[in-house]
């Protein structure tokens, strides 16, 4: 049987990192990637934080623009934020050159597989996957596994230990527009991500709208906290749409690529590591249900597993699965728990939106903290945390 070191199923952020920097370091790694090209079929804003491409040594060539502006809006009022500046690019063009570096450091990247199992012996883990150009059935032997499928991984079947009981519950069905004007749109929307939360006035569901512009389109799509069939979505972002076209482009023509998906924004998974096994970025459920975005966090946990498996590679005794988890969950958990239930407290009465906002505006040192992870906040930083939450706490209740 074919046989490696290191398998990683998935070629996103998590999986692209994770190959990249395990066999820069001589781990011999092997991908699994679903799609014919690396980065097709990916539904995403693509916002990248400020000094992304720096952490993670990727060419300034992937960024298309570098917004200084994030506006987050609700139905009463739209709030200013400055963000570094961020930058945008497609998931395209980051899968795509994630996946190229892995391959120049050594990776091998297969496309058009098909992950489906696996299953633990004696001398490793061996993954079955369907190579879907010849049609066959293969398995590969592994010492260690890296699972970044994103959110349509169903890994209970998998391994029971890495089930989510509440996992359907905090899918977000998606839908995104890539509109491409035949002239620019006005100024402004270059420098400038929207952020839109709003209450359907034909669903009733509670909406996450964003419009993120690029080199030669804008990104323009919602995302609906349930499991909403096609025809809602599409009437709810048509009718954002015309709002966004209005304001940004009226009377310009365009046409529209359509993008749909799945995403996740509930808690984390328990169990991200488990007998050599290790799961990463949005198949872990690490995305900041605020915002939507996990980019930066599946880059971060490709790069831990990476750490994991290059230990096990110079010592053959250690826990890779146990010593992943314990990094990952040390780095995000607190602050992505904390997000998903602050979401879930603002959409039960949207006013409390205006609250947030409203205090994030005031205070900019308090929105400049919350972006930390708390690790990187000293002792007096997190007490001025704690004080303005509770003033937010104390005002959102009497909403």
């Amino acid at each position: 049987m074919e046989s490696t070191e290191f398998l990683v199923v998935g070629c996103g952020p998590a999986g692209g990192t994770a190959a990249r920097e395990a066999a820069r370091r001589g781990v011999e790694t092997v991908v699994l990637e679903r799609d014919p090209v690396v980065g097709a079929k990916r539904v995403c804003a693509a916002g990248l934080r400020p000094g992304f491409c720096e952490e993670f040594d990727l060419p300034r060539a992937i960024v298309h623009l570098d917004p200084a502006t994030i506006t987050l809006s609700t139905a009463q009022k739209t709030y200013a934020f400055p963000v570094g500046p961020a930058h945008t690019t497609t998931r395209e063009e980051l899968d795509g050159t994630i996946g190229a570096l892995a391959r120049g450091e050594g990776a091998d990247v297969r496309t058009s597989s098909l992950f489906r199992g696996l299953r633990r012996e004696r001398d490793g883990i061996v993954v079955e996957y369907a190579d879907t150009v010849a049609g066959e059935r293969k398995t590969i032997r592994a010492r260690s596994v890296f699972l970044a499928q994103g959110s349509s991984a169903r890994l209970d079947a998998v391994d029971p230990r890495f089930g989510h009981p509440d996992w359907d519950a905090g899918l977000i069905t998606c839908l995104q527009y890539r509109v491409y004007p035949e002239r620019p749109a006005i100024a402004t929307t270059y420098a400038t991500l929207e952020m839109h939360y709003y209450v359907s006035a034909r669903s009733g569901r509670s909406v996450i709208a964003w419009m993120f512009p690029k080199r030669d389109h804008l990104s323009i799509g919602l995302g609906i906290q349930a499991k909403v069939p096609g025809s809602e979505l599409r009437a709810e972002l048509g009718a954002f749409l015309a709002t966004v076209e209005q304001r940004l482009f009226a009377g310009i023509p365009y046409t529209v690529r359509v993008e749909g998906n799945l995403l996740f924004g509930g808690l984390p998974r328990p169990t991200i590591g488990a007998d050599g096994v290790m799961v990463g970025g949005t198949a872990a459920g690490l995305v900041d249900a605020t915002t939507g975005e996990g980019i930066h966090e599946a880059a971060v946990t490709g790069r831990l597993a990476a750490d994991a498996v290059a230990a096990l590679h110079a010592q053959p005794a250690a826990d890779v699965a146990r010593v992943y988890e314990r990094s990952v969950q040390r780095r995000f958990y607190g602050r992505l728990t904390r997000r998903a239930r602050l979401m879930a407290f603002l959409e039960r009465k949207p006013a409390r939106f205006d609250v947030l906002f409203g205090q994030l505006e005031a205070s900019p040192r308090f929105n400049a903290l919350l972006q930390r992870e708390r690790s990187e906040c000293s002792v007096w930083e997190r007490l001025y945390l704690y004080a303005h939450a509770a003033k937010f706490s104390l005002s959102a209740l009497r909403v």
